[in-house]
Parts: C-alpha cells; sequence; structure tokens
C-alpha cells in the first residue's frame, strides 16, 4: 500500500475513534447528570467486577479475532479462559456475589485490551492498524451495548408521556397482532418462552456469527472487506434511539398490561388488557409514564437488527441462511409475544434497516441514482409510518381494510425496491450447477 494511502486511512481511523470517544463521553455526562453511571464507567467496571453480558464479551474477542493467525486466537482464548477460571476462584474464595450479572467475560475483555496494548507497543505499520481495527471492532461492539442503554436511560427521563395509545389505535388497522401473539407465546408454554427470550436477548450474538463468516479472510488478506454486518449494527444501533426521542413508546405489555423486568404496568396502565381482552377503539393522547421504562418501540430495533442479520447471511452457506431466517423468525415472535411491541412498530423496523443498509452499501460501492432513489425512497415511506401513526390512527383503525394493506404494502415496497437494486449491483449467477447462489439479496 502507498504511504500516502495507508496514511490517508489511518488518519480515518482516527478520525472514527476520536468522534466514537467523543460520543460516549457526551453520554457518560449525560448519565451522571442522573446519578447513575454511563458507558465508560459501566464498561471500565467490567474489567474486575462480574460483567453483565458475559456472551457478548466473548463474541467480541472472537469479532476481534478475525485478525488473528490461527495460532494466536488458541492462545487468546486460551488466556481469556484462563483469566475467566482465576476470577472464578477469587470470587468464589471471597464469597462475592454475581446476581444479574454472568461469572465469566472479564477474561474476554482483558485479551482484547491485552492485544491493543501489544499492537502498540509490539507491531508497526499496517500490522499495527490491522490488529488496532479489530480490537476496536470488539470494543465498539461492547461499547455500542454499553451506549444502547444510556440512551434508554435518557429516554425515560427526558419524555415523561408517551404515545403508545396512537400507536395501538393505529395498530388495529393491522389486527392487533402483539395480542394475538401474546397468547400464541403464552399457549407454548415455559419451552418456548425460553426460547424466544434467549433468542431475543442474544441478537448481537448472531450478528457476530454472521461477521466471523464475513470476516472470516481478513487474517490472510490483511484488510477488512469494505462493508459487512457489524458496520449496519451499528449504525442502526446509534440512529434508532434518536427517533425514540421523537416518537416515545413504551409498548403494550407495559401500556396496556402488568409490565414487565420489574418495570411499568400498575397504575400507569391505561388498563390491564394486554392480550387476553381486545383493545376498543378511542380517541388517543399522550400519556404520562413512569421515569424509569425505556421509550425504545418506534422502530423496534430489534426487528431492524434481526432484518439485518437475515439480508447478510444470504451469502452464507445453507446452515447460516437457515440461522438467519430463524433468527428473524423468532425475533419477530418474540417482540409481538412479549408485548415489547406493536405490529407498526416492526413495519417501521423493517422499513429503517433496509434505508439504513442501503445507504452504507451506497457508500462503500459510491452514490449513484439508483442508491440515491432507494435510499430516499426508503426514507420517505418510514417518515410517511411515522407521521400517519401519529396524526392519523382514528382513521387507519376505522378502516383497517384498506389501510392495513396500505401499511403492508409500503414495507413491502422498500423490500421490492432494495431487493431489485442490490440485484443489479450484484449480478448473481443463475446457473443449474449453483443453485444455492440463486436467492442472494445482497
Amino acid at each position: 500500500m502507498p504511504p500516502r494511502v495507508f496514511s490517508r486511512i489511518h488518519t480515518l481511523w482516527l478520525v472514527a475513534g476520536v468522534a466514537a470517544l467523543g460520543f460516549l463521553v457526551a453520554l457518560e455526562i449525560a448519565a451522571r447528570h442522573y446519578g447513575l453511571p454511563g458507558p465508560v464507567t459501566n464498561q471500565l467496571q467490567e474489567v474486575i467486577y462480574p460483567p453483565k453480558s458475559g456472551p457478548l464479551l466473548y463474541a467480541s474477542m472472537a469479532l476481534m479475532m478475525v485478525v488473528l493467525p490461527w495460532r494466536q486466537r488458541f492462545i487468546a482464548a486460551g488466556a481469556a479462559v484462563g483469566i475467566d477460571l482465576v476470577f472464578l476462584l477469587v470470587r468464589w474464595a471471597a464469597g462475592a456475589q454475581v446476581a444479574g450479572s454472568h461469572c465469566f467475560g472479564n477474561g474476554a475483555l482483558w485479551v482484547m485490551l491485552g492485544c491493543a496494548v501489544i499492537a502498540v507497543t509490539r507491531r508497526t505499520g499496517q500490522e499495527r492498524m490491522l490488529l488496532l481495527k479489530g480490537v476496536g471492532l470488539g470494543l465498539l461492539l461492547v461499547a455500542g451495548r454499553k451506549a444502547g442503554d444510556t440512551w434508554l436511560l435518557i429516554t425515560s427521563k427526558t419524555r415523561p408521556t408517551v404515545l403508545d395509545q396512537y400507536v395501538a389505535t393505529a395498530d388495529h388497522a393491522l389486527g392487533d397482532p402483539s395480542w394475538l401473539a401474546g397468547r400464541i407465546v403464552r399457549a407454548t408454554g415455559p419451552i418456548g418462552t425460553h426460547l424466544l427470550d434467549w433468542v431475543y436477548i442474544q441478537l448481537a450474538v448472531a450478528a457476530v456469527c454472521v461477521a466471523l463468516y464475513q470476516l472470516r479472510n481478513v487474517a490472510a488478506e490483511g484488510r477488512f472487506p469494505g462493508h459487512h454486518v457489524v458496520r449496519t449494527f451499528l449504525a442502526i444501533g446509534l440512529l434508532g434511539p434518536a427517533v425514540y426521542m421523537v416518537f416515545p413508546v413504551v409498548g403494550p405489555v407495559f401500556a396496556y398490561g402488568p409490565g414487565a423486568f420489574g418495570t411499568g404496568g400498575g397504575h400507569w396502565a391505561v388498563a390491564n388488557l394486554w392480550p387476553d381482552v381486545p383493545l376498543p377503539v378511542g380517541t388517543p393522547k399522550p400519556m404520562a409514564y413512569d421515569g424509569i421504562t425505556p421509550r425504545n418501540c418506534m422502530p423496534s430495533l430489534h426487528t431492524a437488527w434481526a432484518t439485518v442479520i437475515f439480508v447478510h447471511s444470504r451469502r452464507g452457506p445453507r446452515f447460516l441462511r437457515y440461522a438467519g431466517t430463524f433468527w428473524l423468525v423468532a425475533t419477530v415472535s418474540a417482540t409481538l409475544g412479549f408485548g415489547y411491541h406493536y405490529g407498526a412498530d416492526l413495519l417501521a423496523g423493517v422499513v429503517f434497516a433496509l434505508t439504513v443498509e442501503a445507504a452504507l452499501r451506497s457508500l462503500d460501492r459510491g452514490w449513484d441514482r439508483s442508491a440515491t432513489r432507494l435510499v430516499a425512497h426508503g426514507a420517505t415511506v418510514f417518515v410517511a409510518l411515522l407521521l400517519s401513526y401519529r396524526y392519523l390512527p382514528t382513521q387507519l383503525a376505522d378502516r383497517p381494510w384498506v389501510f392495513g394493506p396500505l401499511l403492508v404494502l409500503a414495507m413491502l415496497s422498500v423490500i421490492d425496491g432494495y431487493v431489485r437494486t442490490t440485484r443489479k449491483w450484484d449480478p448473481q449467477p443463475t446457473s443449474a450447477w449453483q443453485p444455492e447462489r440463486r436467492l442472494e439479496l445482497v
């Protein structure tokens, strides 16, 4: 690589790193304003204290290890497990409690930090940059989770009223899918409930599994691909909470049910209706809610993330494609069946995901008319959905046979536009001897 190009890439990564650090510091200050630790403090605490998400830390370490040769990967994994065993023995000897946290994960964080130190002190040139990129990608995934938690805190503190009655009324046009899914999930018993809960919680781990396939050649090639699932995953997590601030919604289990996770429900709910009692059509109005429950429903970012995982899994082997499909179906079932989202949230989540994915792909390949048209169409449909939920909910509910199909068709138009446009960007072979690649979306 020419020195000038290398220097330019180095500068871009440095600017991106400084911007990410500045954003985390801003969230830390905001959290401190409400008397709670922010993302930086929470991450530093996990160097010593039991982490809240051990699987995510190990998934992040696996993401970092794509830049290492196989021998160093085994050494890094063994070091992480060994460090965790030491922490486990010390906590057991000291009688320390790990309630609400995991007994593992510190080792993975120590290994990532150790690799950062090795990159600065023992590596030079492009080899240093590659290792720092790997460490940065792994730490950024963890930091994104911490930043998201802080964002949710800010939404609960700064938005005292929520717009659930508007979305619930508009959801009549779709047949109140959350009420139906809630009864179905309850009928599956504890097995179905625990499975869906696990899928819902470990969504980031699923994204890492797809990323590991996409980044499998990084160590051999000495560079990252221009676009991969982690980029879109992080961008959705960064942009989505901004919409929460504009359109605060808590979800049917909180606004119309007993709540969950020890928050919401009770006297804050309109009534205890979800999921057994059909929601009556009325005149919606903003409603006050507690200062604990996140306003994180519009759009459904879990649906958006699962959609991105599904899209990026299309280029993988058969097992990965099946896993991506399962994760999308299970995530949608969980978001509706647990009462975390309305059906309207899911439509907006799919449109949001494909619009962000199209924008990031366009940044990688270069903007042209087709890219501009695709992103503009997705953004227009997304804004139109939000405006209709807010200002036309009663009209949507009064004519469900008209507006229900129209809402779904609006989402399908974005899906169709994405498939048609990206197929032209990346034409795929259709010969009979390559059947597995005929249905690829990206």
